[in-house]
């Protein structure tokens, strides 16, 4: 493959310096060095990670990607694949290996092009970190910080960035992708990766020690209720009430603490919403992987740069109402579209779900009172809460608890009114050992054995026979 040689650094390519005249027999023996000292440090054979993490914070690689840049038109080859670009790239770099007599093995020039072929295409150096599936999330802390989350427990990687200016062309590049921007002037932005993976950017001067990124990563697997059971999410019997409850088109709140798992749980749910349906789903950033043929899916849009122009979470659950919709899914509520969605859910959109931020479905109850209230001042609390008693049937409590494992804690059902009080009955309660701490949480999910209020429901969908077994009644 042949590249021009127009220099066409633009927004594609990572920032660079100018390529560099001939080098003097002094700046080339001080490169000679670096590649002869890394060379050195290759025994005992580090991590292909650790090496290339030597690699791309040295002048040796940093004279071989200049050279690279400078030898080709990026505008031109960002719209190639990434394999078809490869091969000009590999070449590119074992001439610059051979003319400046560097000392790098075939497999640390390969390490070399997939860093490069990551700026072009990719995240950058943590592009490995969104191959690896026991990876679920990522947090950049500046360029010298790389943290990941596995099986819930933070690790710290030995993956760096070139330097700050690197993590804000990263950024600057993932949120460009989806038509949002992340500056000095808008240094806070909520974006996605092309798989779905949800990212959230903040930069200087907001972050004081460098610019940060958090990647929530879009699973792979396709997680169902009954892989949630088997896991120790939740015991069978929750799995079939969960299930019967989104058969039976109840209104569901998933609550639950930041990486509890709620948007995993709305996913293993919404399986079990009807194909015929019209679903819209609403988010402020697109994750949602619903499974059913007819979906419609909105994401707001913030402010342009004339602070105009944006449209929020409450604009589009109006225009969902108009359709014509059977359930609408809200990715999570969290303002005042609390009220819309309550209007949703009590005027015909059976079915419909969301998630909230709250540590137990009392506090999901009086924090989705607020948020009506920021809607409506006006309305009386005892108004907002006959409207919650109404529309809202289940809510169910996820938590990530100590070892790092996302449980239902409780399953509990609105009940109705008693005077001015929202009335619930927990079904089902996860109950921890408390004789045994260690690092595993041990416990029982234990059913309460109560008829749920929403049994006539499952009677006229013909399930109230698997719901009394599942409760134990």
């Amino acid at each position: 493959m042949s590249f021009g040689l127009k220099r066409d650094i633009e927004s594609h390519a990572p920032q660079v310096q100018p390529a560099e005249k001939p080098r003097t027999s002094e700046a080339s023996a001080a490169i000679a060095r670096l590649s002869r000292d890394i060379e050195v440090r290759r025994e005992p054979a580090p991590a292909a990670a650790a090496v290339s993490e030597t690699m791309i914070r040295s002048e040796a690689f940093r004279v071989i990607r200049t050279g690279v840049f400078s030898s080709m038109n990026v505008s031109a080859a960002v719209l190639k694949t990434r394999e078809e670009v490869r091969e000009g790239i590999e070449q590119i770099v074992a001439d610059i290996v051979e003319r400046e007599r560097m000392n790098f093995t075939l497999a640390e020039q390969m390490l070399m092009v997939d860093e490069l072929l990551n700026d072009m295409f990719g995240v950058g150096p943590i592009e490995p970190l969104l191959a690896d599936d026991t990876v679920t999330d990522i947090l950049v802390n500046g360029p010298d910080q790389v943290y990941v989350e596995r099986h819930g427990r933070l690790e710290l990687t030995p993956l760096q960035f070139r330097d700050n200016a690197h993590v804000v062309n990263v950024a600057q590049r993932i949120a460009a992708a989806i038509g949002r921007r992340v500056d000095e002037s808008s240094p806070m932005v909520d974006a996605r990766l092309a798989d779905g993976s949800r990212v959230n950017v903040v930069l200087p001067p907001l972050a004081i020690h460098g610019a940060c990124i958090a990647i929530r990563k879009f699973s792979k697997r396709n997680i169902t209720l009954a892989r949630m059971a088997q896991q120790g999410n939740m015991s069978a019997e929750m799995a079939r009430v969960l299930k019967i409850a989104a058969t039976s088109r109840l209104n569901i709140l998933i609550s639950g603490g930041t990486g509890s798992g709620k948007t995993t749980l709305l996913n293993a749910m919404s399986h079990f919403i009807d194909e015929r349906e019209r679903v819209i789903t609403i988010e402020d950033a697109a994750e949602l992987q619903l499974q059913q043929p007819h979906v419609v899916s909105l994401e707001t849009r913030p402010d342009n740069t004339e602070g105009t122009g944006g449209v929020d979470q409450r604009d589009l659950v109006r225009n969902a109402l108009r359709m014509r919709p059977d359930r609408i899914i809200l990715g999570e509520t969290r303002g005042a579209e609390a009220f819309d969605v309550l209007q949703a859910m009590n005027t015909g959109h059976d079915g419909s779900m969301t998630t909230i931020h709250a540590n137990t479905p009392r506090d999901a109850i009086a924090r989705l009172e607020s948020m009506v209230m920021m809607a409506n001042g006006n309305l009386p609390l005892a108004s907002i809460r006959r409207q919650i008693a109404s529309a809202v049937h289940m809510i169910v409590q996820v938590e990530r608890m100590r070892d790092g494992v996302r449980r239902i804690t409780r399953v509990s059902e609105i009940a109705g009114m008693e005077g001015d009080i929202v009335t619930t009955q927990d079904l089902f309660v996860f109950r921890y050992d408390t004789t045994s701490y260690n690092d595993e949480v041990k416990g029982t999910f234990d059913c309460s054995a109560i008829r749920p209020v929403f049994a006539g429901r499952a009677a006229y969908y013909g399930l109230e026979d698997a719901l009394m077994e599942a409760i134990k009644v």
